[in-house]
């Protein structure tokens, strides 16, 4: 009966999620770890934007999970006869500070300048400020998974999901830029 309840459960998310796509990204400012503002999605309209965002420390945790494959995936820039199966997108993940964490922004930046692979500081952006108009907008219901949408070059929802990164999840993003 458990087992029936989660996957009741995960079909329920799944469906929220797909409702959203084809709406309007909302608009929001982010900052670099050197502190250049980018304003999503006005300032990465060039191409498709895969944006993986979090508002929660268990949330970084899933988030955390997409870095190595988004990275061999979208990033990683592909040589010789693998070039033509590269994906020309942007990629941002975007941790939330909202509330009294907005605080802890400039720490934050610093650890992850710190801390992580220098290869990924350019595709992490931080959002500070209020998370009610996105948790709104992008139904976000659960504080303690990642959010993940592929953004058009309209700014509209094109693919959602949620949670830690899959093997599916990833070939459901390929299969979407593929079918472009």
């Amino acid at each position: 009966m458990k087992k029936f309840f989660t996957i009741c459960l995960a079909a329920l998310s799944f469906n929220l999620l797909a409702q959203i796509e084809g709406t309007d990204f909302p608009s929001m400012e982010t900052e670099t770890v050197e502190d250049e503002v980018i304003n999503i999605p006005a300032d990465i309209g060039d191409k498709y934007s895969l944006l993986a965002m979090a508002y929660s420390k268990k949330a970084e945790k899933d988030l955390s999970t997409w870095f190595s494959p988004v990275y061999n995936k979208f990033i990683r820039e592909s040589t010789g006869v693998f070039a033509s199966f590269s994906y020309d997108i942007n990629v941002y993940f975007i941790p939330m500070f909202t509330g009294v964490k907005a605080a802890a922004t400039k720490a934050a930046k610093k650890k992850t300048a710190k801390e992580l692979d220098p290869l990924l500081i350019p595709n992490i952006l931080f959002y500070k400020g209020n998370l009610k108009p996105y948790k709104e907008a992008l139904e976000f219901d659960k504080k303690d998974v990642p959010y993940i949408f592929l953004v058009d070059t309209d700014g509209k929802i094109a693919y959602a999901s949620s949670g830690a990164c899959s093997d599916k999840k990833i070939e459901e993003i390929e299969e979407f830029l593929d079918s472009l």
